[in-house]
């Protein structure tokens, strides 16, 4: 019993390892083409090993931009998409907790009703949003602005459902004891479902700041001005489709920078992020 039980967790480790390859090889071979020459690129001849042009191809990439169809460096479009995912994260999660508080705590008219109209737009496509909400910003005037690219996007049913069914496992004991010692309702809110919602907000933001950083539809709609273009906007503009030869150094370097704020979120929230979604299953 054992030795098949040690038997089954070698096989496991071993699917593990071929599936870390799978996943891991694809961003090593962006990292080696990055610090590789333009000519021997476009020419097949790659090594598998990095090159000596790492420091060139960084410093240009963060500093200065390519010299095609964008010069906007990737510091730039790294600072607007992590304003725009830190917008978004936070901005979903302030309004779905809120939302959820009012579903569950206050008693109002057609409070049901409201509530499965939020539940019905995850069935909605979001081409089927994609025109009134880009009309809506245009005539506010958000184009080319911070609040165009996050605020359309802040609004989640799925945190408002996951957050109200959190608060109703929440025992009615704790609102009464709330209510002995004089609470009102936005101290309640405040000091009792706050900090028990510490670890659902955690996972909840690591999600949907992945969700806002790879945002690629609604930026390349909102933007046309390429100081605030997205990284993942830069990515595509410097892959050129006309005869000028495209920059790939440049465009794998960003395409490794592209992926390590989300990787810095998820490393330093690891903890919290799985215990959030082990206490939302519950």
């Amino acid at each position: 019993m054992v030795e098949e039980e040690g038997f089954r967790r070698y096989i496991a480790h071993i699917i593990l390892w071929i599936g870390i390859a799978i996943v891991a090889f694809p961003v090593y071979l962006a990292f080696v083409a990055s610090t590789q020459d333009n000519a021997v690129i476009a020419n097949g001849q790659m090594s598998l090993l990095p090159g000596g042009h790492f420091l060139e191809t960084y410093y240009q990439t963060i500093f200065v931009g390519t010299s095609g169809s964008t010069r906007e460096p990737v510091g730039n479009m790294m600072l607007n998409s992590l304003v725009m995912a830190m917008l978004i994260a936070i901005g979903k999660i302030a309004v779905s907790i809120i939302s959820a508080y009012a579903i569950v705590y206050f008693r109002f008219p057609f409070r049901m009703a409201i509530f499965w109209i939020i539940f019905i737009t995850l069935m909605l496509p979001v081409e089927v949003r994609i025109y009134p909400t880009y009309k809506i910003v245009a005539d506010l005037h958000m184009l080319d602005s911070y609040a165009g690219l996050s605020l359309p996007l802040i609004a989640s049913a799925t945190a408002t459902l996951l957050f109200r069914q959190f608060f109703m496992t929440v025992p009615d004991e704790l609102l009464e004891a709330s209510r002995i010692d004089g609470a009102g309702p936005f101290r309640f809110f405040w000091d009792t479902l706050l900090p028990l919602s510490r670890t659902n907000m955690a996972a909840l933001f690591v999600i949907l700041f992945i969700l806002g950083w790879n945002q690629y539809l609604w930026p390349l709609l909102i933007t046309t001005r390429d100081d605030m273009q997205t990284i993942q906007i830069g990515i595509r503009k410097m892959i050129t489709t006309t005869d000028a030869l495209t920059e790939w150094p440049i465009v794998m370097a960003t395409a490794v920078l592209a992926m390590l704020p989300p990787v810095f979120v998820v490393v330093v929230m690891q903890k919290l992020f799985v215990r959030g979604l082990v206490e939302t299953e519950k």
